[in-house]
């Protein structure tokens, strides 16, 4: 019965002359009141828009992995090819969400575990909380975290570009010893073109004031900086990056090994926070974006 009412509406809508809905509805054999209680009964433009939208914002959300709040999601939105879903509005998108039960991962509160190498020499914060570049390669965060799985610790350290935010070197290992730093430190000079004198800036850990990463900085053309014991804002970068990584991943899957840890970790680093997730503070794009537009605006001004 639905494709004859179809029909009938086809005809209504056609830019044509039609015949009376009385006359369609006769030579079809169907009952002209039944036609209009099924005309009434479909979905208006605006609720086929409204679903549309529902559509496209639960896929960006799961394409966020259940991190992206209504900003992030809307930005997404935005750069849809479809206009009736880049013209959503960020208060429809919020709605949409909360209708939906879409609630991002939250963060939990920060902790301090930096502690303080007392005999070492005092190193002055060239970063002032200035975590931002005009280029990559000449400003560098760095840190280290722990990941608990039920075989035990497992420390991760990162360094990150201050200005496309990407995490260029990262370690992992079951100790906490400089060697980790060190070694984040070369895949970073390894995978990326370091600027002569760049910025290593991190905390005050035992292994960041060590003569051991003195040495390494120095083999590697950089200097450091650090930030004050215990005050997490002086290296809020990394920090950020932490608490994303344990909000996002951590606290949200088992992890009965290291090996498990680590390979969802390496994911996480490479594939998600490099190349997938948004930032807001790179204008809802990804580091890997970020670094490859500065490439093309550079070799275009060559």
């Amino acid at each position: 019965m639905s494709d004859k009412y179809e029909l009938i509406a086809a005809e209504q809508a056609s830019p044509e002359p039609a015949p009376s809905v009385s006359a369609m509805c006769a030579g079809l054999k169907v009952s002209r009141s039944g036609f209009y209680d099924w005309q009434q009964a479909q979905p208006s433009p605006r609720q086929l828009r409204r679903a549309k939208v529902t559509r496209y914002v639960r896929a960006a959300f799961d394409a966020g992995r259940g991190a992206y709040g209504v900003r992030r999601v809307h930005a997404l939105l935005t750069g849809s090819t479809d206009p009736e879903v880049a013209s959503a509005s960020v208060d429809l998108v919020r709605a949409i969400m909360r209708e939906e039960g879409l609630v991002a991962c939250q963060p939990r509160a920060y902790k301090v575990t930096t502690r303080q190498d007392p005999d070492a020499d005092p190193i002055r914060d060239r970063v002032n909380r200035d975590f931002t570049a005009d280029r990559p390669g000449v400003k560098l965060v760095g840190d280290i975290t722990y990941i608990k799985t039920w075989e035990g610790w497992l420390y991760l350290a990162t360094v990150i570009d201050c200005c496309t935010k990407e995490v260029i070197g990262w370690s992992m290992a079951e100790h906490m010893r400089t060697d980790l730093v060190c070694d984040a430190l070369t895949m970073a000079a390894t995978r990326h073109q370091l600027a002569t004198g760049a910025i290593y800036h991190s905390d005050r850990g035992t292994q960041f004031t060590s003569a051991q990463l003195a040495k390494h900085l120095d083999d590697l053309h950089m200097v450091g900086s650090m930030g004050r014991t215990g005050v997490c804002w002086d290296n809020a970068m990394a920090k950020s990056f932490f608490a994303a990584l344990k909000n996002e991943l951590i606290y949200r899957v088992a992890l009965p090994t290291r090996d498990k840890a680590r390979r969802l970790v390496a994911e996480y680093i490479e594939v998600f926070y490099n190349r997938t997730r948004i930032h807001s503070g790179l204008g809802y794009k990804t580091p890997a974006q970020v670094a490859l537009e500065y490439q093309q605006d550079r070799s275009q001004a060559a």
